[in-house]
């Protein structure tokens, strides 16, 4: 196993992310890479398999691909320069997407990602919320999506989601996917990125604060969202 050392400062975060992301990717096993139009289903069955606060969500959903379609997809549709995988020899087990402008993103997939999944899942709207099912209230959320609040994001304009199937974790790829994405955020010019986590995730908020993300702001104990500069 890999220990990470704490790191609490952007010197010895960019000093430690261009040391290791070269011990990561070279790993025989995991190879880090750009993602392709064509791990399009893998990236959905990650997603799916890590719905239920990083645990196997398949069980919430009778549409395996919701969580994909709100969560992973628009990122190869959109922003396809910031979205990288980790693969082995089974296949994908793991991905790091982000976008480099979050409100341009925003309204990208407002133009270019919502339309063709509005068309295909019908708006809730009738039923009342308590009745609704998991998959209605993630076709609520393609019709009515929750836009991050601007007034948090103004020195951290980019943001990042991570996910990793077990065979991927405990062994630095996590950390090593997020100095991929961090250094390329930062060579755009960049000058922060933020990320949204629920606080019932432990283990995810843990290893953010260990990177060096900090708490931007918290929403009635359901959410965080958490910065980094770069």
């Amino acid at each position: 196993m890999t220990y990470l050392p704490r790191i609490d400062s952007l010197q010895s975060w960019q000093v430690w992310s261009r040391r290791n992301i070269r011990l990561f990717t070279n790993l025989p096993a995991m190879q880090i890479r750009l993602a392709r139009v064509t791990d399009r289903d893998a990236l959905y069955d990650i997603c799916v398999r890590t719905a239920d606060f990083g645990n196997d969500g398949r069980h919430l959903f009778e549409d395996h691909d919701l969580p994909g379609h709100m969560w992973a997809g628009a990122y190869l549709a959109v922003e396809p320069r910031l979205a990288f995988v980790v693969a082995d020899n089974e296949g994908v087990a793991g991905y790091v997407i982000g976008a480099l402008d979050t409100i341009d993103f925003e309204q990208r997939c407002e133009r270019e990602w919502w339309p063709a999944l509005r068309h295909r899942y019908p708006n809730p709207v009738g039923i009342p919320r308590e009745l609704r099912t998991r998959d209605q209230m993630i076709h609520r959320s393609m019709h009515k999506p929750v836009l991050t609040p601007h007034e948090h994001i103004g020195e951290h304009p980019s943001h990042l989601h991570i996910d990793l199937l077990p065979r991927a974790q405990g062994q630095g790829l996590g950390a090593a996917m997020m100095a991929t994405l961090l250094n390329e955020l930062r060579s755009l010019g960049s000058p922060g990125v933020h990320l949204g986590v629920s606080p019932a995730n432990a283990r995810a908020v843990a290893f953010y604060k260990h990177l060096g993300f900090t708490t931007l702001a918290e929403f009635g104990g359901h959410g965080l969202l958490m910065g980094m500069r770069l």
